[in-house]
């Protein structure tokens, strides 16, 4: 299967479900706000080798968290009750993303680029990319960041500067969600974290169904 190469200067994508079976579909274009919002609206995500061409992908199967599925295990409500919480959302999102970006770097390596770091800001800036931090008695516990669009949420990385801090912030933005009728979390791609806390594969039938609705493509 071929992989298509993107004109720089025309904001297209080809078909999703002419990507790859490895979810590979285009290499190259740029990080503009207008390419980003169409790659989403569409199951297309940005993910590469900073210092390398612009990699997009869109798996045929998709990992997603339905906010009122997500799982809270007994220990982790103890530790909910324990501690006084509180979700802040766009605290200083430059920060929450630059932070995702250094524990990875530390702990994994990081595909969170500068180039990354100032596209996702030009996101939120226009009003569609989020950070969500949680803090547990008063101290900053972690967080995370993602794309907001319509009723659909795509989460990009988490950080934790306490042990369950990753946890609480992805339970208090389901929350959230639920709240606001949100359809998905889109997890992009399945971790055992991320199937622990309530996530599960769906067909790109029912993705693309819920993309277009919660998006209104």
């Amino acid at each position: 299967m071929p992989v298509y190469r993107l004109d720089p200067k025309e904001i297209s994508f080809p078909n999703p479900v002419s990507a790859r079976s490895d979810g590979l579909l285009a290499v190259g274009g740029d990080l503009c706000v207008e390419r980003l919002l169409l790659a989403y609206t569409h199951g297309i995500f940005p993910w590469y080798t900073p210092g390398e061409e612009i990699l997009w992908w869109c798996p045929k199967e998709r990992f997603v968290i339905f906010p009122n599925e997500i799982h809270i295990s007994h220990s982790m409500r103890k530790y909910l009750k324990k501690h006084a919480m509180k979700i802040v959302l766009n605290r200083d999102f430059a920060d929450t993303m630059h932070r995702c970006r250094i524990k990875r770097e530390y702990n994994e390596g990081t595909w969170i680029s500068d180039e990354m770091e100032e596209a996702y800001f030009r996101l939120y800036q226009a009003g569609y990319a989020v950070a969500v931090e949680v803090y547990e008695d008063g101290v900053l516990a972690g967080g995370l960041y993602g794309v907001s669009i319509g009723r659909c949420f795509f989460g990009e990385s988490m950080f934790s500067e306490k042990e369950n801090g990753s946890k609480a912030a992805l339970i208090g933005l389901a929350r959230i969600l639920e709240q606001n009728t949100f359809l998905m979390i889109d997890c992009q791609f399945h971790t055992e974290h991320l199937e622990r806390m309530g996530g599960r594969y769906i067909t790109w039938k029912e993705y693309n169904r819920l993309l277009k609705e919660g998006t209104e493509r």
